[in-house]
């Protein structure tokens, strides 16, 4: 009897602990698959949003949602960043140089796109279906490049396990979109996301915290959530550049 309950016990501590990694990666939680967006809505939880800096604010954009025309979900933007976005136009992004330019992962990953997760020791790959954008992110310990390494829009990231969670540092990202509505950050903004997940391992969720004293006044976050989709994979994006050549002539009326 007494064995009995303890298989009992120890299958219930089974089922509720993290799914841990298959993939060469036996220490930690296993984040590897094919993740698609969930288009449910659901608040940041708090144990996640009491590790927010103070001075921030959490945006509600994730998924299909997008701000109108001078809304920025709570973002304080300087002068410098607030003259651009209201000069900014949509027809500006509808451009032979800008159609297929892809944004910054900041932008990037809350958007209704999904992404593949490779994990391996020393090293975790995010492989993004928006833009066909790969992105790595090193857990074995290094410092982050030098100042004077170029910036691009998946930036350097260093990783570290804080229990169950994924917690990534990033720099070095290249100037970019912060929301749908010409708010920019700058090349020095500062990223930092915590992922995790659900005790099935069905869910995936991320904090994204962001600072960039050059461009907003105070700081942002999101609250973003992916499902777990066994035997889906990553599309190609193959952005077409003739989508602009097509706007402007229906915009001419062509």
């Amino acid at each position: 009897m007494r064995f009995a309950l303890m298989l009992a016990a120890s299958a219930a501590a089974l089922a509720c602990a993290p799914v841990m990694a298959k993939s060469g990666d036996p220490a930690h939680p296993d984040l590897t698959g094919y993740w698609g967006p969930s288009f449910t809505k659901s608040e940041m939880p708090a144990d996640l949003k009491a590790k927010l800096p103070p001075n921030t604010v959490i945006l509600d954009d994730t998924g299909v949602a997008e701000y109108p025309q001078g809304e920025y979900g709570g973002l304080i933007p300087t002068p410098k960043a607030k003259a651009r976005a209201d000069a900014w136009k949509p027809e500006d992004e509808m451009t032979l140089a800008r159609v297929c330019m892809p944004q910054s992962v900041i932008y990037a990953e809350q958007g209704p796109f999904s992404m593949e997760i490779e994990q391996a020791p020393g090293l975790i790959v995010f492989r993004y279906e928006y833009f066909d954008q790969v992105r790595l992110i090193h857990t074995d310990g290094r410092p982050h490049l030098p100042a004077e390494a170029p910036h691009n829009k998946v930036g350097d990231s260093i990783g570290h396990w804080e229990g169950d969670t994924l917690v990534i540092d990033t720099d070095h990202l290249e100037a970019s979109t912060l929301t749908n509505n010409g708010l920019d950050h700058s090349n020095n903004v500062h990223l930092v996301e915590r992922y995790r997940l659900s005790p099935d391992g069905k869910r995936l969720e991320a904090s994204q915290w962001f600072s960039d004293p050059e461009m907003i006044a105070n700081n942002g976050a999101r609250y973003i959530v992916w499902d777990k989709q066994p035997g889906n994979y990553i599309n190609p994006y193959e952005c077409d550049p003739t989508l602009a050549t097509e706007y402007q002539g229906v915009k001419a009326g062509n």
